[in-house]
């Protein structure tokens, strides 16, 4: 099956340059038009995730604007003999018509048939000055060699066509982390949250029956009134008797 063309005009178009020396992070400028009338979903991939940095990795271009990516190689020691192989692609597909609720859910449900992609090598440049030539050890090693006088046969190996992994992929699983991080702490201060309150109503449990028990209590029996004594009835009437004499005196 043909693979579907890309849609999507890059700038540059082919290769990402990246010019020495590479002790400090070094950015490749890369520009993605949509020339279209439809709105494109595009996603950036590498050979490589752990030594790049990408500024989208991922998004909407709408019909006929344009999006600047920068990509972004991280520090590294430098060997010009070690030949780079690093590769990008940069893939995309048409953006269903409204909105759209999961860019993740849309590149997981889509077809083959409806990705494109345009692939871009990487290449190394060291300045002019920095003396990026092959050890001698290793030049007069291959002069001095003897060759072999029988002929040699060549083997064409079949080499596995590059593997390409989503930038967001690596950086999703750090969200990932941190996001359980956060939820493991979070979880961690709602139960000392909890002990504390627990504390706080024991410590009010306590200061309510102690205010209790020292102030005095209303219900305490009021002094007793003076008992009046029981007396004989005989009493009784003696001493209405002599009030009466008493009474009678005054009156009469």
């Amino acid at each position: 099956m043909a693979e579907t063309e890309q849609v999507l005009k890059l700038t540059p178009d082919g290769e990402l340059r990246f010019r020495g020396p590479f002790t400090d992070v070094v950015t490749a400028d890369l520009k993605l038009s949509n020339p279209s009338e439809k709105r494109v979903c595009f996603k950036v991939k590498t050979t490589a995730p752990k030594r790049y940095c990408v500024r989208p990795n991922s998004g909407i271009i709408e019909p006929n604007q344009s999006v600047s990516v920068a990509v972004m190689l991280q520090p590294f020691d430098y060997d010009p003999e070690e030949k780079n192989k690093h590769k990008f692609m940069v893939q995309t597909m048409f953006a269903p018509d409204g909105p759209i609720e999961s860019q993740e859910q849309l590149w997981k449900e889509a077809t083959a048939e409806k990705l494109m992609g345009s692939k871009l090598k990487c290449v190394f440049e060291m300045p002019a000055d920095s003396g990026s030539q092959a050890p001698v050890s290793k030049v007069k090693e291959s002069e001095d060699k003897p060759t072999s006088s029988k002929p040699v046969k060549q083997v064409q190996l079949e080499t596995a066509p590059p593997t390409y992994a989503s930038i967001d992929d690596s950086e999703t699983g750090k969200k990932d982390d941190d996001v359980q991080r956060l939820q493991t702490e979070v979880k961690r201060l709602n139960e000392e949250n909890a002990k504390l309150k627990e504390s706080e109503v024991r410590l009010r449990k306590v200061a309510i029956s102690e205010t209790v028990s020292s102030s005095p209590t209303s219900s305490a029996p009021a002094p007793a009134q003076q008992a009046i004594p029981n007396l004989p009835p005989i009493v009784y009437l003696i001493i209405a008797f002599i009030l009466g004499l008493i009474i009678g005196k005054f009156i009469f």
